[in-house]
């Protein structure tokens, strides 16, 4: 049986059902969200570990949880702080500026045996990591995850029309990346 969102809240709210519901909420979203993050960090392990931070979060938060958003949305926050943070934080310990992590990224992505891809998959996400973080998030959203922009408004806190703004750039940049190359 598929539980809503709400169902989910007000069993997590019960002491006697906490961790069923907790659970059951992990079941629920811990493949959209560890795809959501795979596509910002690339690594495999790398989104194992940050998807681990993001329900330990999760876990601490949901009880204060005012539900002003949904409650996917809320996830999707979180695992996009928890991978940016991620990346900004392997930055700053190699002491990489962004376009060295965007490589660095790119031969994982060429190496890892967790790829699935064909030849065009691999170019398209090659070409994705060339864009600034922000528009590979709004792409990956976008394109990826088919929400909408009023969903990642509310995720991102980035008004509609920046986020349009920002996918029309990141689709241009990524189709000249890929008709030049």
């Amino acid at each position: 049986m598929e539980y809503t969102d709400q169902e989910l809240l007000d069993q997590f709210r019960k002491e006697e059902s906490q961790h069923a519901a907790f659970n059951l909420l992990v079941k629920k979203y811990q493949q959209r969200l560890y795809w959501h993050i795979r596509k910002i960090v690339i690594d495999h392990d790398d989104a194992n570990d940050i998807i681990q931070n993001v329900f330990i979060k999760v876990w601490k938060s949901l009880g204060s949880f005012r539900a002003d958003s949904q409650l996917y949305t809320w996830l999707y926050r979180i695992a996009t702080n928890e991978s940016i943070t991620f990346l900004n934080q392997k930055r700053k310990r190699f002491y990489l500026p962004l376009k060295d992590v965007e490589h660095e990224l790119s031969v994982q992505l060429q190496e890892d045996p967790h790829f699935s891809g064909d030849r065009i998959q691999l170019k398209l996400q090659q070409a994705l990591l060339k864009l600034p973080t922000q528009q590979r998030i709004v792409f990956n959203m976008k394109y990826f995850d088919n929400m909408k922009y009023e969903e990642i408004s509310q995720v991102l806190e980035v008004s509609v029309g920046a986020l349009k703004a920002s996918y029309h750039h990141a689709v241009k940049k990524v189709e000249k990346i890929l008709t030049s190359g």
